[in-house]
């Protein structure tokens, strides 16, 4: 790195600007020589170091993220107006790249959580109301708003009472992929380890009934389980007498529960970015895949996810697969992401976001290789369906798109009991009843936004940290957070509304 410039393998044809560049300047490059500016580049944004002629590929990450549409000089400012996507044509390998994590010398880590009856552990203790059909989803906020405020102070071991609706239940077929993906979705928010009583909900002649929800054989033992039908109690306002009434039982029992110390080992952490920028692959994707390598190291759970934004890099991830079985798998939920967007008239490389660009991500290929990174470099040890519980430990990739709030309610639902979001351009983003921590990519993001963001993740680019000693604090402050530390986006309650079940199928 130099004084406005971050080169980040050799052989790349373009650097990052760390700073705002201004036509004109010189700057010196990581190898010493002098590089013009010929046009302004914004912070985060790409800078030509080799010149390039129209139709070659460029890389960056020390891999190809498109070609030239126009010739590029060196000095020159690369993006939309002169990069465009191209695809990749060589074969995948499987299992060619694996890695053996060893865990650091010292005593194995541990966190204050809450056991449950099937051996998973909660790292918050909430009461769900979870309603079966939208029909319901008024009742279950009218429900839990008779619990805000001071309401609660009473009982300090329950982290609160949300309501998780959601639009559909009705209208659709009832054996289709879109209603097995909403019943996983719900029946995994159900068991969910930091649920520890739960209220379903329901109308009556909704299509999913609300029965076939608590039939499920993975809700514990140990939640505290309740039903209510608005047809069958008389209407909306007998139904919140009864849901008020039901909460309050839930009230004393989950208050009783203490923390206890748990092996690291029994944590499954979500790994989800939104609002990515220029540096998201830089600083806090890269940190957030040292924390999970560490995780993973020590025989826990870390689920990467929006297979929309490893197009163009599942390369890295196939090669990292336990077995060809595993790598196929996810290939092949890349081609199912092929065809479902062009059935909606898109395509793969409908993205980055115009937030993406103006924070400097160009191409879809771009944007993956430096959100792979969230995983670092541990072994892709299985590839799970939408809100899929994972069978094993280990790095595990789930098929979900790269909406936040949709990807991380699959993720969640698949049993994560804590969450890292990094964002570049400041998400604010929240995810009851699983704390989310909020990593960002630079230090101006967060000055910017103090109060919306966990860890600042731009001194790597800084000078003042390194990757491997940020890396230590997001898995220092995971330990914490799952202890019962409140993250900022706990602090203002945000994550009923983030919840956001995956909608797929035909409405009938």
């Amino acid at each position: 790195m130099s004084d406005g410039l971050l080169l980040l393998a050799a052989g790349d044809e373009v650097a990052v600007a760390t700073r705002a560049l201004t036509a004109g300047e010189v700057i010196p490059l990581p190898t010493g020589e002098p590089l013009t500016v010929r046009s302004s580049v914004p912070r985060g944004h790409k800078v030509a170091v080799v010149a390039r002629s129209a139709g070659e590929p460029v890389r960056k990450y020390g891999a190809t993220i498109g070609r030239a549409t126009a010739a590029i000089g060196v000095g020159e400012h690369v993006h939309v107006h002169n990069l465009e996507i191209t695809e990749a044509d060589q074969p995948h390998e499987f299992g060619t790249d694996r890695h053996t994590l060893t865990p650091p010398p010292g005593d194995r880590p541990t966190f204050l959580g809450y056991p449950r009856a099937d051996g998973r552990v909660g790292t918050r203790n909430y009461i769900g109301i979870l309603t079966s059909v939208n029909c319901s989803a008024s009742t279950a906020r009218m429900i839990v708003d008779q619990f805000r405020g001071q309401v609660l102070d009473a009982y300090p071991n329950v982290d609160g009472v949300v309501a998780l609706t959601h639009r559909s239940g009705c209208g659709l077929v009832t054996e289709s992929e879109g209603a097995r993906v909403l019943m996983r979705t719900l029946r995994g928010y159900a068991a969910h380890p930091n649920i520890a009583g739960l209220l379903v909900l329901g109308l009556g002649c909704e299509m999913l009934q609300s029965s076939r929800i608590v039939d499920s054989a993975d809700i514990p033992s140990s939640t505290l389980i309740e039903q209510l039908v608005i047809q069958d109690e008389g209407g909306i306002r007998r139904t919140v007498r009864a849901g008020v009434e039901a909460v309050n039982r839930m009230l004393e029992p989950i208050n009783a529960l203490q923390r206890e110390p748990c092996d690291v080992s029994k944590l499954v952490l979500g790994l989800n970015c939104g609002g990515s920028d220029g540096y998201s692959g830089i600083t806090a994707n890269p940190a957030l895949g040292v924390a999970s390598d560490r995780l993973v190291s020590y025989g826990g759970t870390s689920i990467l996810a929006e297979t929309p934004e490893v197009h163009g890099a599942e390369g890295l991830l196939t090669r990292r697969a336990v077995s060809e079985a595993v790598g196929r798998k996810l290939l092949d939920r890349l081609d199912w992401w092929r065809d479902y967007t062009a059935a909606g008239g898109g395509t793969m490389d409908n993205n980055p976001s115009p937030g993406n660009k103006a924070g400097g991500l160009t191409t879809i290929l771009e944007k993956s290789l430096g959100a792979v990174a969230k995983g670092g470099h541990a072994d892709l040890a299985e590839v799970v369906e939408y809100a899929e519980r994972p069978r094993v430990p280990g790095l595990i990739f789930m098929d979900t798109p790269g909406y936040d709030p949709v990807s991380v309610t699959g993720i969640v639902a698949g049993g994560a009991n804590v969450v890292c979001f990094t964002t570049g351009r400041g998400s604010v983003f929240g995810c009851k009843p699983v704390p989310s921590i909020k990593l960002g990519t630079s230090t101006e993001l967060y000055e910017r936004m103090p109060e919306d963001i966990d860890i600042n993740c731009g001194t790597i680019v800084d000078g003042t940290d390194t990757l491997e000693e940020v890396g230590d604090t997001v898995f220092e402050q995971i330990l914490a957070v799952a202890s019962g530390r409140q993250t900022v986006s706990e602090e203002l309650d945000l994550g009923q509304e983030e919840f956001v079940p995956w909608q797929l199928g035909a409405v009938t």
